[in-house]
C-alpha cells in the first residue's frame, strides 16, 4: 500500500507541474502583449513599460515562470490587477461560495444516482428500469443552464419560494445567515446536479450488472442469501470502482461547472471571479483562477486513486508486481 500510494503521489505531483506549464505557457507565451492586452490600445510607450514591470514581462519567460511557481509553492500569489488584492484572498473569498455548491450538487447527485442506478440494475428490463433509464436519458439532453432558466421561473417567479439569484452571505451580520445561504444555494445545486445524476446512474446500473454476472455472486445466492442481501453486502462494493472513477470526474465538472450556473443566477464565486476577470483583462487572476481548478481536478483524481486500493486490494498488488 506505501509503494503504491507513493507512485500515485509521484504522478500527482508531475501532473500539478505539467499543468502549470500548460497554463503559463497559454496566457505567457502565446503571441501578443498581455500588457497592451490589459491596458487597450491607446496605452502610451509609458504606461506599457510601466504594467510590463508590474507584471515581470521586462524578465525572461523561464525566470518568470520559477518566480510565479516559487510563489504559488511559498503560497504567495499576484496582485490582482483590477482589484488590487491578492489574487489568493479573492479566490478564498469566492471559494465561499462555489466549494459548498458543488458539495451540495455532489451529494445530491451521489444520493439519487445510486438509488436509482441499484434500483434500476435490480429491476433489469422491467418497468422500472425502463422509467429510470428514460428519465436519466432526459436528465443528460437537458442542458444545466436551460433547466437552470426553468427553475428559477418555476420556483422564485411562479411560486416564490426562494429569490432568483443573489447570494445574501453566511454571516448574520451580512443580512444572511446558515439558512439563508443553504437556501439560496438549492436551486444552483438542483441545477448542476441534473446532468451529472444522469451520468452516474447509467453508470452504476452498468457496473452493478456488470457484477451480479460474476461467480461470486451465484455463490452467495447459494449459499442461501437473498437477492437484497447479496446486492448490498457483496455486489455494491465490487461495483464501486467504476463509480468513484466518474464521480471523481465529476466533482471536478461540478467545480468548473459552476462557472455557468453562478452566473445565471448570478452567485459572487470563481464562476463569476473569473468572468470578471476576463472582462475586466486581469490575466493575473485568470492564470491562478485556471491554476487552482486544474490542481483540484487532479488532488481529486489522486484520492480517487487512494480510494481504489482501499475497496479493490487488486488494484494495488497490481501495482505492487510492475
Amino acid at each position: 500500500m506505501p509503494l503504491f500510494i507513493l507512485r500515485r503521489l509521484l504522478s500527482f505531483v508531475l501532473s500539478l507541474l505539467a499543468t502549470s506549464l500548460v497554463v503559463f505557457a497559454v496566457l505567457e507565451l502565446l503571441p501578443g502583449n498581455a500588457a497592451q492586452v490589459i491596458l487597450g490600445e491607446t496605452a502610451t510607450a509609458q504606461s506599457l513599460a510601466a504594467m510590463e514591470e508590474k507584471l515581470g514581462l521586462n524578465m525572461p519567460a523561464p525566470e518568470r515562470y520559477a518566480h510565479w511557481l516559487g510563489g504559488l509553492l511559498k503560497g504567495q500569489t499576484g496582485m490582482s490587477i483590477s482589484y488590487e488584492t491578492p489574487t489568493a484572498q479573492l479566490i478564498a473569498e469566492r471559494l465561499q461560495v462555489t466549494l459548498p455548491l458543488a458539495v451540495m450538487a455532489m451529494g445530491l447527485t451521489v444520493a439519487l444516482a445510486l438509488a436509482m442506478g441499484i434500483y434500476a440494475a435490480s429491476k433489469q428490463n422491467k418497468a422500472g428500469d425502463m422509467g429510470v433509464m428514460a428519465l436519466s436519458q432526459l436528465g443528460l439532453a437537458v442542458p444545466n443552464f436551460w433547466f437552470a432558466i426553468l427553475l428559477i421561473l418555476l420556483f422564485a417567479v411562479q411560486l416564490e419560494w426562494v429569490s432568483a439569484g443573489g447570494f445574501p452571505g453566511w454571516s448574520e451580520e451580512d443580512g444572511g445567515g446558515l439558512w439563508q445561504a443553504v437556501k439560496a444555494l438549492v436551486l444552483p445545486a438542483v441545477a448542476l446536479a441534473a446532468v451529472q445524476t444522469a451520468i452516474l446512474t447509467r453508470v452504476t446500473r452498468s457496473a452493478v450488472l456488470d457484477t451480479l454476472r460474476e461467480d461470486f455472486v451465484r455463490t452467495a445466492r447459494a449459499k442461501g442469501l437473498s437477492r437484497r442481501q447479496v446486492l448490498w453486502g457483496h455486489v455494491l462494493r465490487n461495483a464501486m470502482v467504476p463509480v468513484l472513477t466518474v464521480m471523481g470526474l465529476q466533482f471536478g465538472n461540478l467545480i468548473t461547472g459552476a462557472i455557468v450556473i453562478e452566473n445565471v443566477f448570478v452567485l459572487p464565486g470563481i464562476g463569476r471571479l473569473i468572468f470578471q476577470a476576463i472582462a475586466n483583462r486581469d490575466l493575473i487572476v485568470v492564470r491562478d483562477v485556471v491554476m487552482l481548478l486544474a490542481a483540484m481536478v487532479i488532488v481529486i483524481n489522486f484520492c480517487i486513486d487512494v480510494l481504489y486500493a482501499w475497496i479493490d486490494p487488486r488494484i494495488k498488488l497490481g501495482h505492487a508486481g510492475t
